[in-house]
């Protein structure tokens, strides 16, 4: 599985977990795509026969295949936020540029693999 869950997030969803009675149940990560990107849900959930499975730090995840491809190299991670709270925050690896971007910009010559 090439999503990754950082030890801060596993913390605070085996503390969840603990908290509303779902004390060793699966995490459940979903994705679909969105009019703004994607959008990402989570929840406690018993494995399905399909699933993508994998422990982190004790805390066993699922995956579902359509929710994979957009799930691919992202990190859910666990985080203070500026006002002082904290939430769960879905990290993205980085993109490629779009090259019709590129090309519209490529003066310095840069951009030779995009053609």
């Amino acid at each position: 599985m090439s999503f990754q869950l950082t030890a801060a997030a596993a913390r605070e969803i085996q503390a969840a977990a603990a908290r509303s009675g779902a004390t060793g149940m699966a995490l459940r990560v979903a994705a679909k795509p969105a009019p703004d990107g994607i959008a990402y849900g989570m929840g406690f959930d018993e494995p399905a026969p399909e699933d993508e499975v994998a422990v982190f730090a004790g805390l066993t995840v699922l995956i579902a295949g359509p929710s994979r491809p957009l799930l691919a190299d992202t990190v859910l991670d666990y985080v203070e936020l500026d006002g002082g709270g904290h939430d769960f925050i879905f990290v993205q690896p980085p993109q490629p540029p779009d090259c019709a971007t590129r090309r519209r910009g490529c003066g310095s010559g840069g951009c030779s693999s995009c053609d």
